[in-house]
């Protein structure tokens, strides 16, 4: 019989195949049906740190009194966690599958108490969207993982869930920082977190909001770098996220090394019933290639394990395609 359960950052999934954080799993009834269609996982929408700055900053322009600040802003951030707590308790309520909350945050000290808040609400592990665009051109690189270390390490000693760290492809060296955000507590990784793109407009000359969904093309940078890390990094447990669109993905991410893999553009654009057909798919695949588990063929071409691991380096490029016209 095919065993298609994984083990991710802690958890026991069903199934690899978690829905990601975005306004689809904003919703309790339509989390248990995410759960119905097979998901291993839900990721909860983010609670925006930024967002919640900005709905106090909009209700201060239309206040006469300055004083008011403080209590504005307690009251927005109060109001957001209060009705976030309350999708925890419902999904948990209605699901049995883990229940992941997801945090969009870029200070260090912000979220401690709201960390140990999520946990007595029931969620079973917190995913931890950490960065902003910095345009400084004083900031660096170490400056990007020293937030992230800062960060991991004070919400691991508010809490006892697992906690992953959804990373961005703009943290200079990927497999170091994975590396030290391990070290330094984090029971998982998230490759990659996908931001708004922006697209100009150039018959209003203005700035515009570009595809907010991901494509196939995306996931080469997804395999390339959970091959890469889960190759380097023995032990580190990962979910491949972004490009990520039908089972043929799933299973490339599952080659590369990856523990789950979170659908989100695909969820989007098929419904639910996408999740129960890459399901079959997979293991439909398992069942022709002979393999009984996903631990028989997990990381079997990952950057350890294949004989040219340089097919995953760039500087393969000019090599391949120099002697292209």
């Amino acid at each position: 019989m095919i065993d298609i359960k994984t083990q991710y950052a802690g958890l026991t999934l069903r199934n690899p195949l978690i829905v990601g954080s975005s306004g689809l799993t904003n919703n309790a009834e339509r989390n248990k049906e995410f759960e119905k269609a097979g998901a291993g996982a839900i990721v909860l929408k983010s609670l925006f740190e930024e967002q919640i700055e900005m709905q106090s900053d909009i209700l201060m322009q239309d206040s006469d009194y300055p004083e008011a600040a403080d209590y504005i802003r307690g009251y927005v951030k109060a109001n957001q966690i209060n009705d976030y707590l309350e999708l925890i308790q419902k999904t948990k309520e209605l699901c049995t599958i883990p229940v992941i909350a997801s945090i969009n945050c870029y200070k260090s000290d912000a979220w401690i108490e709201f960390a140990r808040q999520i946990e007595l609400a029931g969620a079973d592990a917190l995913e931890l969207n950490v960065f902003f665009l910095e345009t400084n051109l004083t900031y660096n690189s170490e400056n990007m993982r020293d937030l992230y270390v800062s960060i991991i390490r004070k919400v691991k000693e508010t809490v006892s869930i697992p906690v992953m760290i959804k990373m961005s492809k703009m943290v200079g060296n990927i497999p170091a920082v994975a590396h030290t955000l391990t070290v330094n507590g984090a029971d998982g990784i998230v490759l990659f977190n996908r931001f708004y793109q922006p697209d100009i407009d150039i018959n209003n000359m203005q700035i515009v909001s570009g595809n907010v969904f991901s494509n196939h093309s995306d996931l080469s940078d997804t395999l390339r770098w959970t091959a890469i890390v889960s190759g380097k990094i023995p032990g580190i447990s990962i979910a491949s996220s972004t490009g990520v669109h039908d089972w043929e993905d799933v299973i490339k991410c599952l080659l590369a090394g990856a523990d789950a893999i979170q659908m989100c553009s695909a969820v989007y654009t098929h419904g639910a019933e996408i999740i129960s057909q890459v399901l079959t798919c997979i293991e439909e695949w398992m069942h022709q290639a002979h393999y009984q588990s996903l631990d028989q063929f997990k990381g079997k071409l990952n950057y350890a394990n294949i004989s040219n691991p340089a097919m995953y380096e760039r500087s393969q490029f000019m090599k391949y395609f120099s002697n292209r016209d």
